[in-house]
């Protein structure tokens, strides 16, 4: 297990140290270095009336003062890199942790990420994606969550889910309304959700706690998350982005 948990942060760090000298442009690893400057000209960002963040897909609403958030402008340049990383590996790669290092604190980092985030992508623009990606996220975090018989981790991940969400729209933007793929997905797609309900199936089957009756029913209800995921899933970039989050976030044994 030792051998398997250092794998994910070997590729941590190699990308962290790595991911400049690729591109030859910045990286999480050059805002390790001068994280902590608030020397950097971000005062366009800075604002001049205390913050209110409402995230619409979100119960939480987010209150800083106008001190704390202009130096959370300050000692977050990763939030205005020209190049976007994905936000796990943007959380990873901070200097100092500071008022993020707790699971809450983390929450609070992936739904800022996402709020700068947007406004980069574009909020009206790109709307109708980034609520199909945070509705096929949210399907696939509640599918295990009832699978795994819930637990803090689904709920925290409900938090970030705007976060990969965001990043996923950024991807979109770049690459996946245009996908170099022209190929129907259709049977990819068809052995993808074959793939959940086989799950579904699986885990109730070997569920000792449920009568008949309780397994049937929670069959219709963890099919009907699959059902939308299915239906979210209209082309090879919903597919892709589906496949990734389900693969990276859930590995259960």
């Amino acid at each position: 297990m030792k051998l398997i948990l250092s794998i994910p942060l070997i590729v941590i760090l190699s990308a962290c140290t790595n991911h400049s000298a690729q591109t030859g442009q910045k990286s999480a690893v050059d805002i390790k270095s001068d994280s902590s400057n608030t020397g950097a000209d971000r005062s366009k960002y800075h604002v001049a009336n205390d913050v209110t963040i409402v995230v619409n897909e979100l119960p939480d609403t987010l209150r800083y003062t106008k001190a704390d958030f202009n130096k959370l402008i300050d000692t977050h340049p990763e939030f205005f890199n020209d190049i976007t990383e994905n936000p796990d590996l943007s959380y990873q790669c901070m200097a100092d942790y500071g008022r993020f290092g707790s699971e809450a604190g983390r929450d609070e980092y992936y739904i800022l990420y996402a709020y700068f985030l947007k406004q980069t992508n574009g909020g009206e623009k790109y709307a109708a994606c980034r609520s199909r990606m945070i509705d096929i996220y949210s399907n696939i975090n509640s599918l295990y969550a009832a699978i795994q018989y819930g637990g803090t981790y689904f709920g925290h991940q409900f938090s970030r889910i705007i976060g990969y969400a965001e990043y996923a729209v950024s991807l979109y933007k770049d690459f996946g309304q245009h996908p170099e793929k022209k190929y129907d997905i259709s049977r990819q797609k068809e052995l993808y959700i074959k793939s959940l309900r086989q799950l579904v199936a699986d885990e109730i089957s070997m569920d000792p706690e449920r009568t008949e009756q309780e397994k049937i029913q929670s069959s219709k209800e963890l099919n009907a998350l699959v059902d939308n995921i299915d239906k979210d899933i209209t082309d090879i970039f919903y597919l892709r982005r589906a496949q990734e989050f389900q693969y990276r976030h859930y590995e259960y044994y």
